[in-house]
C-alpha cells in the first residue's frame, strides 16, 4: 500500500496532467485544417414570382360618413311692389307651397304669393308689413328637410371611383335598417380635400350629425386574370409588369380593371399561366419580411419594404 501511494498514484497523476498539456497544445497551434476546394456554398437569393391566375375581385371602398342637413335655399322675389300681409316668422317650419308673404304687385297692379320651394325650417326673415320689395331681393332662408351624407376620402381612391354607380349602402350604428342613398358624387374642395356624397331619401328618418358608415361598390369581375397590386407600377387603367421569360425579367405594358386595393384585374396584356415577378421595382413587400430558400435548408430573409 505504501508503494502505491508513494509511487503509482504521483506517476499516473502525473502521465494524466501530461496528456491534458499536450491536447491543450494542440489545440492552440495545430488545429484542424479543412480543405477549402470541400467549402461549396450552396445558397441562392430568387426573386420571388407569382403565376397569372383567374379569379372574382369586389371593389367595394368602405367611407366613414356623417349625415348633415342640405344646404340653405335662398327664397327671392320675383315680383316688385309691396308687402301686404306677412304669413310666417323666423324658425317657423313650413311645407312646401307654404305663403310665405303677399306683395301688391306695381305693374300691373295685383296680388302675388311668395311661397316656400319646399318643405324646411325658416331660419332667416326679416320683412314686414308694408315694406317695399324689389325684384331678386332675399324674402327667406330656408333649410330644407333633407339631408346627405358627406365622408372624406384619400385622393388616391378617386381612381377606383371613376365610373362608380350612383348608388351606395348606408348604415348607421343603432339605426334603420341598411339602405340606398342615391346621387352620389365626388366633391374636391378648395383645399384639395376628397369626398363622396349622396341624397337620403325622404322617406329615411335621420337626423343631423350622425354617423355612419358609406359602402360603394365601385366594380366587380367574375373569372377574371388578377394578380397582386404590388407586381404593377401604376394602376389607373395602366400599369406595368415584369414577366419573367426564361428568367430574364421582360417590361410590359397592361390594361387593368377592377381592384380591391390588393388584386387587380388584368383585361389585356397578359395571359392565365404567366409568371410574373410579385413585387414591382420600387413596391413595398408590406408588413411581412420577404424570405428565400438559401439552399441549405434554410431561409434567408429580408425587412419588408425591400423591393428588388
Amino acid at each position: 500500500m505504501l508503494v502505491w501511494r508513494r509511487w503509482i498514484f504521483p506517476l499516473f497523476l502525473l502521465l494524466v496532467c501530461a496528456a491534458i498539456a499536450a491536447a491543450l497544445v494542440k489545440l492552440a497551434f495545430f488545429p484542424d485544417r479543412v480543405d477549402a476546394a470541400a467549402l461549396n456554398p450552396g445558397g441562392e437569393v430568387t426573386t420571388p414570382t407569382v403565376t397569372v391566375e383567374r379569379g372574382s375581385i369586389v371593389d367595394e371602398l368602405s367611407v366613414d360618413a356623417t349625415i348633415a342637413r342640405d344646404d340653405d335655399v335662398i327664397v327671392r322675389a320675383q315680383v316688385e311692389g309691396t308687402i301686404t300681409a306677412v304669413a310666417v316668422a323666423s324658425g317657423q317650419t313650413v311645407a312646401a307651397g307654404q305663403v310665405l308673404v303677399t306683395v301688391k304687385q306695381t305693374y300691373p297692379v295685383k296680388s302675388i304669393d311668395i311661397v316656400a320651394p319646399e318643405a324646411g325650417e325658416i331660419t332667416s326673415f326679416e320683412l314686414v308689413k308694408g315694406q317695399p320689395v324689389s325684384l331678386g331681393i332675399e324674402v327667406a332662408k330656408l333649410t330644407p328637410a333633407r339631408y346627405h351624407l358627406v365622408g372624406t376620402v384619400d385622393p388616391v381612391l378617386l381612381y377606383r371611383l371613376v365610373g362608380a354607380p350612383t348608388d351606395a349602402e348606408v348604415t348607421i350604428q343603432g339605426g334603420p335598417a341598411p339602405f340606398t342613398c342615391t346621387g352620389l358624387a365626388v366633391q374636391v374642395g378648395e383645399d384639395g380635400s376628397t369626398s363622396v356624397a349622396c341624397a337620403v331619401p325622404t322617406d329615411q328618418q335621420v337626423f343631423a350629425g350622425l354617423k355612419a358608415t358609406l359602402a360603394v361598390q365601385a366594380g366587380a369581375a367574375d373569372d377574371a386574370l388578377v394578380i397582386p397590386t404590388t407586381a404593377v407600377r401604376g394602376g389607373a387603367g395602366t400599369g406595368v409588369v415584369w414577366v419573367d421569360a426564361e428568367g430574364t425579367p421582360e417590361e410590359r405594358t397592361i390594361a387593368l380593371g377592377v381592384t380591391d386595393g390588393t388584386q387587380v384585374q388584368v383585361t389585356e396584356g397578359l395571359v392565365e399561366g404567366d409568371t410574373i415577378r410579385q413585387f414591382a421595382p420600387g413596391s413595398t413587400a408590406g408588413d411581412e419580411p420577404v424570405c428565400y430558400d438559401d439552399g441549405a435548408g434554410g431561409q434567408y430573409c429580408e425587412d419588408p419594404g425591400m423591393s428588388w
